[in-house]
């Protein structure tokens, strides 16, 4: 008997922002860790939740990091960089995510 289709829950997609794209992210996706960016207000059972739901796999550790908004200065003006996290999700050895399907 096929499994039933699990519903995503509209807060999943609000936790899970975008997935970051650098040199160093796709070395990181070889060894079975994805990362992604998530609001400051995240926490990584609500991360771990989001990545289960969207993509349909099991997540075995997460790893979160915050970066506070740095003040720059533009055209002689003060101003601030916005504050955001990322979270460094690991997988369960021989699953994957296609982060060029989209989020």
């Amino acid at each position: 008997m096929a499994k039933a289709k699990k519903t995503v829950s509209p807060r999943s997609y609000e936790v899970i922002t975008a997935p970051v794209i650098t040199e160093k992210a796709t070395i990181a996706n070889s060894l079975g860790k994805y990362i992604f960016q998530v609001p400051v207000s995240a926490h990584k059972k609500e991360i771990k939740t989001a990545v289960e739901e969207i993509f349909n796999v099991e997540v075995t550790k997460v790893n979160t990091i915050k970066y506070d908004g740095k003040i720059k200065r533009f055209r002689g003006k003060l101003g601030q960089r916005n504050a955001f996290k990322k979270a460094i999700v690991s997988l369960k050895e021989g699953q994957s995510i296609d982060l060029a399907g989209g989020v």
